[in-house]
């Protein structure tokens, strides 16, 4: 009766836990792992997302995960966007990861803090196909440490 009544609950668990992590506007979402925590200045963290709805507009998201031994305030990205037709857009993005303070501002546990910043709001993809995003670190350093996961996210924005 024991065993019964456990498993009931670890399937209960796994239920709620997989309709909690529906997500009907994600398009895409990646987290990519820095090695070591340690981003050397010419690693190119890179994501290939095949982009087929030119329709409703989308937001891209930043999504970056820290250590609290991470020893700056904030996070300057250079991104490359590639789209289908051979376009390109370079972009530097910088993300508030301590207030001025030094209050860690994302959502953390113990050493961890993972956040997601606002890159692109409302944009209309003018072409389907596979988009490519390239990140690198534009923080003058040759290894940026304590950055353990770089990602991108791209939903679908709500229309009202």
């Amino acid at each position: 009766m024991k065993e019964l009544r456990c498993y009931s609950v670890f399937f209960f668990l796994v239920i709620i836990s997989i309709f909690s992590s529906c997500d009907q506007n994600q398009v895409y979402e990646r987290n990519i792992e820095i090695n070591n925590l340690s981003w050397h200045k010419d690693t190119i963290i890179k994501f290939q997302v095949d982009i087929k709805d030119t329709i409703y507009p989308h937001n891209i998201y930043v999504n970056v995960r820290n250590s609290s031994r991470y020893q700056m305030q904030n996070l300057f990205l250079f991104i490359t966007t590639s789209s289908p037709n051979g376009s390109v857009l370079k972009d530097t993005f910088e993300c508030y990861l301590a207030d001025e303070r030094g209050k860690w501002v994302g959502s953390g546990w113990g050493d961890i803090y993972d956040n997601q910043f606002i890159y692109k709001r409302n944009i209309r993809f003018p072409f389907s196909g596979v988009y490519t995003f390239e990140y690198v670190q534009a923080m003058r350093v040759e290894k940026l440490e304590h950055i353990s996961d770089i990602g991108l996210r791209i939903e679908k924005v709500e229309l009202r």
